[in-house]
């Protein structure tokens, strides 16, 4: 049976963590690392404050060269619009061998309701 792009986030949602916002604003209190993964032009209409920037569809070829993320114990905390591409971008962060990564729940449509 072949998956959509749906159920590839259901299955990355399965096996990562997730966090609510306000969990997510504590996080970043505590020296943790916000990366969006949504486009650049999304990015630049706003962001979490301090967030660095990889777009998720390159985000595996970027992430080991960028200076932010040479620990891989780092605490990390990923969003994008809603969710999904952090879902799957957390997944593969995980798969390349960090090991303290979060989605964020409703993504920074859900951080901008509690801003």
């Amino acid at each position: 049976m072949t998956k959509t792009a749906i159920d590839l986030v259901k299955d990355a949602k399965r096996i990562i963590s997730e966090l609510e916002v306000t969990q997510a604003q504590v996080l970043l209190t505590n020296n943790c690392i916000a990366l969006d993964v949504r486009e650049h032009a999304e990015f630049e209409s706003g962001h979490i404050p301090n967030a660095h920037h990889i777009s998720r569809g390159v985000l595996e070829f970027k992430i080991l060269g960028h200076d932010a993320f040479q620990d891989k114990q780092q605490a990390i905390l990923v969003y994008c619009k809603t969710g999904g591409r952090s879902a799957l971008a957390t997944a593969a962060l995980a798969q390349l061998g960090y090991t303290n990564v979060h989605s964020m729940i409703g993504g920074y449509d859900a951080w901008l309701e509690h801003v």
